[in-house]
């Protein structure tokens, strides 16, 4: 057993040095890409076993032990407010317009009571920030009312929130709250489907394959390193996968691994 951890272990390390020096993977011509791409999307890579997937997340906990959300937020509150803007949006961009409307407004009565147009002026180079600002208000308003002011626990509870999805409340419980939940955004879509980690026609269904296949010990941060993942490596139109610490295990047949 023992020798069996060391061998795993020395795997996982050539692995990461691989990938931190650029020789993990190349990536095929895009044609090829292109086809590697189509047959993901219909489901057609070979599954991951257990010890894959294990195996797979030890890496990501030793490339960054304690992932964080790249929002800037100060409480739940502003936490679920940032994450109604980032909706169609960069978190980069959100992060630019928050520290004054959150300087201004931290509580849900302090943002019912700064009103629809100054949000909406305070946000308005966030896309769709017409709609963004409405939501925010009324959320708001709705969590005074009928939540004393504090953002709720309960999935049931926050998908009841104008402007607030499945993914949006699955991101506040993890963040705010520590659940082990994983928000499914275009980036952890793509990642479970292109590596074949957990194929889906929909957010959901990759959602719901990703709660079976992913170890409990790792469900805490899962969603965390997968979008960072999806954001700066397993990127959308030619995916890096010479720096991937997970490329020998992708099933995706859009690269080569490096011997």
């Amino acid at each position: 057993m023992a020798k069996k951890a060391t061998r795993k272990a020395v795997k996982r390390k050539k692995a990461l040095a691989k990938a931190r020096t650029g020789e993990a993977a190349k990536v095929k011509p895009k044609p090829q890409r292109v086809k590697a791409d189509a047959k993901a999307a219909h489901g057609e890579l070979p599954q991951w076993t257990p010890a894959e997937v294990e195996e797979a997340f030890r890496r990501f906990q030793a490339a960054e032990p304690e992932p964080k959300t790249e929002l800037t937020y100060v409480n739940p509150f502003t936490l679920l407010v940032a994450v109604v803007l980032s909706a169609q949006a960069t978190d980069a961009g959100v992060n630019k317009a928050t520290p004054a409307l959150f300087a201004a407004a931290d509580t849900p009565e302090k943002m019912a009571a700064l009103g629809e147009e100054r949000v909406r002026d305070m946000i308005k180079t966030i896309g769709l920030f017409r709609n963004k600002a409405k939501n925010v208000v009324a959320l708001s308003h709705k969590l005074v009312a009928e939540h004393g002011g504090q953002v709720p626990r309960s999935r049931e509870a926050l998908e009841a929130l104008p402007g607030v999805g499945r993914k949006t409340a699955n991101v506040v419980l993890n963040s705010a709250f520590g659940e082990h939940t994983i928000a499914v955004d275009t980036h952890i879509f793509r990642v479970g489907n292109r590596t074949g980690l957990a194929t889906g026609k929909t957010p959901f269904e990759v959602e719901e394959k990703l709660e079976r296949v992913i170890p409990a010990h790792y469900k805490r941060h899962a969603h965390h390193w997968l979008i960072l993942h999806g954001r700066y490596t397993c990127i959308a139109r030619k995916p890096l996968c010479e720096r991937c610490v997970i490329a020998d295990l992708c099933k995706w047949p859009g690269k080569t691994v490096a011997a």
